[in-house]
């Protein structure tokens, strides 16, 4: 009982301070979708701390004393009800205006589906930087492997409001998730890991505004998922999916990659691998190479390091950013400092490298949070990744832990004589 009161205290707690962040979002943010997502999300954890203090202060059974109750009405009224306010907002025409109160989705969507529509006219998804006859801006610019692509295609081929990439991002992470599951033989995952991968405004807000991350990090979660599985094959051709679609998820990739070769017995196993990883990857990548490299590393390389002809507006106070804005030597260090970071993650793999499947996503997390913290562009909103994935690897250790429960011996003769 004295646990149930801990943990319902705790969500009092975790409602309380997502409520507050909710609120003044929906006060003070400049963008409009932003302050829609303020609104709804904001009465959605309000209701929720209600509901764990009305646990904390009365008895009983049913479903709704189920700490699952807040989680959904966060994931119905705080996600899925402002994303469709703002999908059909955006219909009024707000994209590429300078204003980001009048914006019903955030950059990255627009960006996304543009890049669709340039692969498909000119065989890239990479403006020429270098040849527009203005100076360049930040929306100018696709930081996002070619893979991405595939999300705007939908709106590119078809348009009207029910192909927003929003919605192709928010249905790859779901499927993803369920598939992932589905392959871990369907574990209860905790509320806290809930807490954590859900009801966080990190992963609410950009349900609601944006969403290329969640796609990205049900991609990872799902690799993580074969790879405990022995599934290698499939496994890779994911991971160079995933990089094909985001460079910066690469301290995933590499985790990932790191379970697979220490369960993986043969060489036969790791060469499939391998290939998997190397041919997919290609495959992506090098027939936009060929049309225009120049473009590809302008784009996926240097504007997303601060080495472009501008340079990235991801800003927010981390320790790279910090360290990088202060002048040429600042940026210099930065680069060292995560250079040094991504040693220093990979030693720790050599030497201690992940066995399962919840040490990896947790591996995971922290390699991701790592570089998030060093890169010199960055934004607050990319703590998601290690959120999330600290959530999946709660959820894989329940998994874990109930196929190392040895089986109860069944005897037909002891059945009947009971």
């Amino acid at each position: 009982m004295g646990d149930r009161r801990r943990a319902l205290g705790l969500d009092v707690a975790i409602y309380v301070v997502c409520a507050v962040f909710a609120v003044v979002t929906a006060l003070w943010s400049e963008f409009y979708g932003y302050r829609i997502w303020g609104n709804f999300a904001s009465v959605a954890y309000i209701l929720g701390a209600a509901h764990a203090i009305w646990l904390l202060t009365t008895t009983g059974t049913g479903w709704m004393r189920s700490r699952w109750l807040p989680v959904g009405l966060v994931g119905v009224v705080g996600m899925v009800a402002p994303l469709v306010m703002l999908i059909f907002r955006r219909l009024t025409g707000s994209d590429w205006v300078i204003t980001p109160f009048q914006w019903s989705s955030q950059p990255e969507v627009w960006v996304i589906e543009r890049s669709a529509s340039l692969l498909f006219d000119t065989g890239t998804p990479y403006t020429d930087i270098a040849a527009l006859p203005r100076p360049p801006e930040v929306n100018d610019y696709t930081p996002y492997g070619p893979a991405m692509t595939v999300f705007g295609m939908p709106r590119a081929l078809l348009g009207g409001a029910i192909t927003d990439a929003r919605i192709m991002f928010a249905l790859t992470a779901i499927a993803t998730i369920a598939l992932s599951l589905k392959l871990l033989g369907w574990p209860k995952p905790p509320v806290r890991a809930a807490h954590l991968a859900v009801v966080s405004p990190l992963t609410a807000l950009t349900f609601a505004v944006a969403g290329p991350d969640l796609a990205i990090i049900g991609l990872i979660i799902l690799a993580g998922a074969l790879a405990a599985r022995r599934k290698a094959v499939w496994c890779g051709c994911l991971l160079a999916i995933v990089v094909s679609m985001k460079l910066s998820a690469l301290p995933a990739v590499v985790v990932i990659a790191f379970l697979v070769v220490t369960t993986r017995a043969g060489r036969a196993s790791l060469l499939r691998f391998g290939t998997a990883v190397i041919g997919v990857t290609a495959l992506l990548n090098i027939p936009v190479l060929i049309v225009h490299p120049g473009a590809f590393v302008e784009h996926v390389i240097k504007f997303p390091s601060g080495t472009g002809l501008i340079t990235s507006p991801a800003a927010s106070p981390l320790p790279g950013h910090l360290i990088s804005s202060m002048g040429q030597v600042g940026h210099v260090v930065a680069l060292v400092l995560l250079g040094l970071t991504a040693l220093a993650l990979t030693v720790w793999l050599f030497v201690d490298p992940p066995t399962t499947g919840s040490d990896t996503m947790l591996k995971a997390a922290i390699g991701l949070g790592a570089a998030i913290l060093m890169v010199p562009a960055s934004r607050w909103g990319y703590l998601v990744y290690p959120l999330v994935l600290w959530g999946a690897a709660m959820t894989f250790a329940v998994a874990e832990r109930a196929a190392s429960r040895p089986a109860e011996p069944h005897d037909p003769t002891l059945s009947q004589a009971r």
